[in-house]
């Protein structure tokens, strides 16, 4: 099985979408993405790649189709959503949402992509099981290149709280 199909997180359109996750990431925030990751400089993509999939926080984003599909999901992603890479990324984004919290969802998205990004949100999400859950001190920006032009929009945090 060649590296790609058991990672498939590591193929190279995908080095570039991680690049600029972080790079947007830090343009709308002034933060860095990954703790203690200065610059997409100092680490090859490849590294930087590892280090993202492996992160702490929950890193997810979609791309800018009419109903946006999921196109990144690092581990914790998975885990709390309880998918695998090719079921993850092949999700409609609005499936991370009850359908009742679906149009709060949409809101908070428009909002983000007319200021660039939004922070301190606390939703419901579901998980593919069911298995609902709070997330906590999100932040949702749009995923932007270095001239400006719109990729799509990606979610982070690090908090999060099982309903039961």
């Amino acid at each position: 099985m060649s590296k790609y199909k058991s990672e498939p997180w590591l193929q190279k359109e995908l080095l570039r979408h991680i690049q600029l996750l972080l790079y947007s990431f830090n343009h709308w925030t002034g933060k860095h993405l990954i703790a203690n990751h200065q610059s997409p400089i100092t680490n090859s993509p490849l590294e930087t790649a590892i280090l993202l999939f492996h992160a702490d926080s929950v890193v997810v984003s979609h791309g800018l189709q009419t109903d946006p599909i999921l196109n990144y999901g690092n581990q914790k992603a998975l885990d709390l959503w309880k998918m695998d890479w090719q079921t993850f990324t092949a999700t409609p984004s609005r499936y991370t949402a009850e359908p009742m919290e679906r149009n709060e969802r949409e809101q908070l998205l428009a909002q983000a992509k007319s200021q660039g990004y939004i922070s301190n949100y606390r939703g419901i999400r579901i998980a593919s099981t069911g298995d609902r859950f709070y997330i906590d001190k999100a932040i949702i920006w749009n995923v932007v290149d270095i001239e400006g032009k719109l990729w799509g929009q990606a979610a982070t945090f690090r908090d999060w709280e099982m309903i039961l």
